[in-house]
């Protein structure tokens, strides 16, 4: 057995540390099999030796993360014990110094794992990246964060948002309104990260200029898209002819990332995805980059991730058992 202490220098500190309910030090306890005590404004860990160790890495990170002005939930610690299993915790010091974008309000956007991390350097040095990945990756606002920096720092003159506008257990022309209404809740998404990132006011200011665009994919087909930051989001649910059409849209100094979940596919009739073919077909197209975020990318919220990690098995068995 061995036993650390960690000091702590102020009670809002150890607050956030804990968690709500204590869950966060839960965590580290019941994961790693050790004891976590406050005595004398001090963290006491008791153990094992190695995983005494592995939590005291795991806490000494979350405090440093803590300073540094990040929010902690259950996901975020999970992470950190996996990367503290693996000896790789010192890669986080690369992803919080690095700043993707930032808010309309100020706050500093950074990636939060190293698929992330990899996700955003991908659409950096690529013309096209395919970005693949469960729900809660940060697919679609990091890309989105990616444009803004893209037009603030004019190498982008517009900005490009579409999604296919599939109609998932309810018929379009049962909806109420005019065409418009009916195909804005699919966009809905979009526009939301683009109020979180631009704010609202400036959004509407580039909307009415024809800086930003936020359209059905079906509003692609004819057009050639120049200097532009393009974004296809919800690719699983495109054919492959939508698709392809979506891809050879791209004109002079444009950029284009595809963003997609494979294991939520609406499309009817067992139709392939346009993009699971895509991702065939591009792999080896210089200048086409695929990234593979996983379920310890999540970072929407912990349940999330224990959603993805529930059907992942259940898809796994059924596979199995078929």
């Amino acid at each position: 057995m061995s036993r650390l202490s960690v000091p702590l220098e102020a009670f809002d500190t150890c607050v956030a540390l804990f968690g709500l309910n204590d869950r966060n030090i839960q965590l580290i306890e019941d994961d790693l099999q050790v004891a976590v005590h406050l005595r004398n404004n001090a963290l006491h860990v008791s153990g094992e030796m190695e995983n005494t160790r592995i939590a005291e890495r795991v806490i000494l990170e979350m405090l440093q993360q803590l300073h540094a002005g990040e929010h902690l939930d259950e996901s975020r610690v999970r992470y950190l014990i996996t990367l503290a299993r693996q000896d790789r915790l010192e890669r986080l010091e690369d992803l919080g110094g690095d700043a993707v974008a930032f808010t309309h309000r100020g706050r500093k956007i950074v990636c939060k794992t190293e698929g992330q991390q990899a996700y955003v350097q991908a659409m950096r040095k690529n013309q096209l990246t395919l970005a693949v990945g469960p729900a809660g990756t940060g697919k679609t606002y990091l890309a989105i964060a990616m444009a803004a920096v893209a037009f603030r720092s004019k190498e982008a003159e517009r900005i490009i948002l579409t999604r296919p506008a599939v109609e998932a257990g309810e018929k379009l022309g049962f909806l109420p309104g005019d065409m418009t209404q009916k195909v804005d809740p699919y966009l809905r998404p979009l526009y939301d990260a683009l109020y979180d990132i631009m704010g609202p006011e400036t959004y509407q200011r580039m909307s009415e200029r024809g800086q930003i665009e936020v359209a059905p994919l079906a509003f692609m087909r004819g057009r050639t898209l120049n200097d532009a930051f393009i974004i296809l989001d919800e690719a699983q649910n495109t054919t492959p002819e939508q698709m392809k059409m979506f891809l050879t849209r791209m004109g002079r100094n444009a950029r284009s990332v595809v963003t997609g979940d494979p294991s939520q596919i609406d499309l009817p009739n067992a139709r392939r995805s346009g993009l699971l073919i895509a991702l065939d077909v591009l792999q080896a197209v210089d200048g086409v980059s695929i990234v593979r975020l996983t379920r310890s990318d999540v970072v929407r919220n912990d349940l999330v991730q224990r959603i993805v990690s529930a059907y992942e098995e259940h898809e796994a068995k059924a596979h199995k058992d078929a």
